[in-house]
């Protein structure tokens, strides 16, 4: 006699079932708690600073034992580097992609940029917060590469500013200025943005609005500008300006020719 199944039909077949491996689970948990280890460590180190602080105060701020901790870092040092690599290094390589995207204008770009920047201080002020209260206290190879994000950045910034000047998407500015001007500007929101319900949406519109702020900064209004980039578009600019300004000329004096 054969055996029947008694598999009902709300019960599907093994071959559909997608149980969650040891390794997947594993894997999903240790995220969540360095997820959770982060965002704790970024509040203490905001509030009582670096020195402040030691690995006991962020076990018991995640609710474990500081053994349990030394599974996920080893030193204070350590959390340090790795928050900083989120906070810097990160956001630097996206920024020069965004930078190096030739089918985007500049001013594209540069709102791409501000946006990038402006949406991580908000979504994660405390982060940002406790590197700048931090820097004295980075290990020289972690403050090295903070230094070297800051630098990167900021020259991303100036190449793409300097790009929309010379195709006259942008006024004739001085273009370190206004890229430290936009830098600051979106780096600020770490300080004064406090969402009051929603802040996923509260943080993409304030990054929104700091983004257009950034290219209104600089673009060029009031003004043609050239078709192409280069001296030679700027000169026949400037020939059809000297035509309009001969034939003005012209009319004027025929008009006073005609009066006398």
């Amino acid at each position: 006699m054969t055996k029947r199944s008694h598999r009902t039909a709300a019960d599907p077949a093994p071959s559909s079932r997608t149980e969650e491996t040891p390794v997947g689970r594993s894997t999903a948990r240790r995220e969540l708690v360095e997820t959770e280890m982060f965002e704790q460590a970024s509040r203490l180190f905001a509030e009582r600073g670096f020195a402040g602080t030691n690995l006991g105060d962020i076990a018991e701020a995640m609710g474990i034992t500081r053994p349990a901790l030394y599974y996920y870092v080893k030193s204070k040092d350590e959390l340090l580097a790795q928050l900083v690599a989120q906070i810097t290094e990160g956001p630097s390589a996206e920024i020069e992609a965004l930078a190096a995207d030739s089918d985007s204008d500049p001013a594209d770009r540069l709102r791409r940029i501000a946006h990038l920047i402006a949406h991580q201080r908000a979504s994660r002020p405390s982060r940002f917060q406790l590197l700048l209260r931090s820097e004295a206290d980075l290990p020289t190879e972690v403050a090295e590469a903070h230094r070297a994000a800051q630098r990167s950045t900021l020259h991303h910034l100036i190449d793409v500013i300097e790009e929309g000047v010379v195709k006259g998407q942008f006024r004739p500015v001085d273009t370190r200025t206004a890229a430290l001007a936009v830098a600051g500007m979106c780096n600020w929101v770490a300080w004064w943005f406090h969402p009051d319900n929603d802040p996923a949406d509260q943080e993409s519109d304030a990054a929104e609005l700091l983004a257009e702020l950034a290219v209104a900064m600089v673009r060029q209004t009031g003004a043609r500008a050239p078709e192409e980039p280069g001296p030679r578009a700027a000169l026949a600019l400037l020939r059809q300006d000297l035509d309009y300004l001969a034939r003005t000329l012209g009319e004027a004096g025929r008009d006073n020719s005609g009066k006398s």
